[in-house]
């Protein structure tokens, strides 16, 4: 059997496969956003000066990074509502567990790059900052946090890439992403490499798009500032690599 191109065109422009992709994405944007929060939370206590509060992140990050994803998403799904029977309602959808999962999941990640993006500050600022006598929280705002940034731009770019891609993982509890959504037609047509072919054209064309968003973030809050001479006077500053976090 040759690979028909009119069954992979047809399903690239179906309704069912674009509708998969944009849940794909929407769960990615809306688990990044709570790992995100959860991320900063957890870097900020890990810092703090409470053992009780770095003792419980110490054991969030060692579980969740020590068990694996599909493992936390059939607990959600399946375990959770056994545990909690206020979980059986129609409101606890596969979405809602899927979103529960990833973000817990990525938050363990996304703490690791905070408090490197943290730590990467000079402390010498902040004492500055202190003996102009500007207080924690505008310290934090207008100092430190635009100088993190900087540099975990690209390790949480990273990592909203791979969590694109961890989504097809929710297909274990019947979430009608992209992968779920393939698979479903494949059942009915047994075209396994036009409906494959197409799903991975959507996954490119995502993960190309925040390929391109990454660079263009990477440029824009680049140490480097627009049309500085090549050689700089003596005690110029000098710029700060960024590492690519690699997991």
């Amino acid at each position: 059997m040759s690979f028909d191109f009119d069954i992979f065109v047809d399903a690239l422009t179906s309704d069912a496969l674009r509708d998969g992709a944009l849940i794909t994405l929407a769960l990615t944007l809306a688990a990044q956003v709570v790992a995100g929060l959860i991320g900063v939370g957890l870097a900020l206590a890990r810092t703090s000066g409470s053992r009780v509060l770095r003792g419980g992140t110490t054991f969030y990050l060692w579980f969740f990074r020590a068990t694996p994803l599909l493992l936390q998403l059939l607990f959600v799904w399946n375990a959770l509502p056994q545990l909690f029977p206020e979980l059986k309602s129609e409101w606890f959808t596969p979405f809602i567990a899927a979103l529960v999962a990833l973000s817990l999941h990525e938050g363990a990640y996304m703490a690791e790059i905070t408090r490197s993006g943290l730590n990467s500050v000079d402390p010498g600022q902040r004492l500055a900052a202190k003996a102009l006598g500007m207080k924690p929280v505008p310290t934090f705002l207008k100092i430190i946090a635009p100088q993190a940034i900087r540099t975990m731009i690209p390790p949480t770019t990273n990592e909203f890439i791979t969590l694109l891609k961890l989504t097809s993982l929710a297909s274990v509890i019947s979430l009608n992403e992209l992968l779920t959504v393939t698979n479903q037609v494949i059942s009915v047509s047994f075209r396994f490499a036009e409906l494959y072919a197409a799903a991975a054209v959507y996954y490119l064309f995502l993960v190309s798009i925040l390929m391109v968003l990454q660079s263009r973030l990477e440029r824009k809050f680049s140490w480097t500032s627009r049309g500085r001479p090549a050689s700089q006077p003596t005690g110029a500053p000098v710029p700060i690599p960024v590492v690519h976090d690699a997991r």
